[in-house]
């Protein structure tokens, strides 16, 4: 049994894959995929073979799955999984406020998540996360409402035209420097290492205060790779406290009641020049509060924060 619908401005000029996965988010990626070489996925009566294949406004997409009602969808969001503060809610951009221990998106079909909160939030499934924080990384995060949102905010991290700020405690003291060291991800394993053969990456950091033992600093990430703050610190010999992955074990073992990296999204900036669809957002910043574990541990070591 196929179902047809016409695409609206939401989805204009978007991948079909894409476009798939987010209509059918309890269709897995594999059995989209699967349908697409089939020849189950038509546009305009056509079989489109090729995931990538652009999509526009007022096209027919069949597909062999049916549509649930929206609002039937967002109910199975579940009430008790609680909110995400939000820090800006705008017509077509919502700023975040990530807590620790929660994925951005689902791993699983109605699994929680910060997005699974946004949608049972607006009532819709429309909005999306337009950049990752790690799962126990907390802070500012920006989600699109609309499709249109969607994609000029991808551009923008994707051309580097926001600028990112994360706080975090690091072992040891650490002075100001730019880290210049190319990222090698190893997806099965889930593990970056800094490589000749890996991606540019570059990270700016300052230190703000410092007792000797730990440091508060800023990163500022330069560019967007997986775990870049972590393993940038890590290489220069200052690791993030509490990380279990690439950090000093010695220092985590002192530090038992530390159960996560100490790492924070503070700020993002957004340049002044922006597509129409970005004009409440532009040349504004936002900043998350700290969390309470990072809170403490600056009092308690009488960091100051500037």
């Amino acid at each position: 049994m196929s179902y047809t619908l016409k695409l609206t401005q939401d989805h204009d000029d978007r991948r079909l894959d894409r476009t798939l996965r987010s209509l059918w988010k309890n269709v897995t990626l594999g059995e989209i995929m699967k349908a697409i070489r089939k020849g189950e996925v038509r546009v305009n009566s056509k079989r489109v073979r090729e995931p990538g294949t652009h999509i526009h406004t007022g096209d027919e997409l069949a597909v062999p799955w049916t549509l649930n009602d929206e609002s039937n969808r967002v109910k199975k969001f579940h009430a008790s999984w609680g909110k995400i503060k939000v820090i800006y809610h705008g017509s077509n951009v919502m700023i975040l406020n990530k807590p620790s221990g929660i994925l951005v998106q689902p791993d699983e079909p109605n699994g929680d998540s910060v997005i699974s909160r946004v949608w049972a939030m607006t009532g819709s499934t429309t909005p999306a996360a337009v950049h990752r924080l790690d799962r126990n990384t907390t802070g500012v995060l920006a989600v699109a409402l609309h499709g249109d949102a969607l994609r000029a905010l991808e551009e923008l991290f994707k051309n580097r035209r926001v600028k990112k700020f994360y706080l975090a405690i690091v072992v040891g003291k650490a002075e100001d420097v730019l880290i210049d060291a190319p990222l090698l991800k190893d997806s099965e394993n889930n593990l970056v290492s800094v490589s000749d053969e890996g991606q540019t990456a570059i990270t700016k950091c300052t230190c703000i205060d410092t007792d000797g033992d730990f440091s508060l600093v800023m990163l500022e990430l330069l560019t967007g790779r997986t775990h870049q703050a972590r393993v940038h610190m890590a290489h220069i010999h200052h690791p993030i406290l509490g990380d279990r992955k690439y950090g000093d074990f010695q220092a985590n073992r002192k530090m038992k009641n530390i159960t996560r990296p100490l790492l924070h999204s503070y700020e993002l900036d957004f340049y002044d020049d922006l597509h129409e669809s970005l004009n409440e957002i532009a040349g504004k910043k936002f900043c998350a509060e700290l969390p309470d574990d990072m809170r403490e541990f600056i009092n308690a070591r009488g960091f100051k924060v500037t």
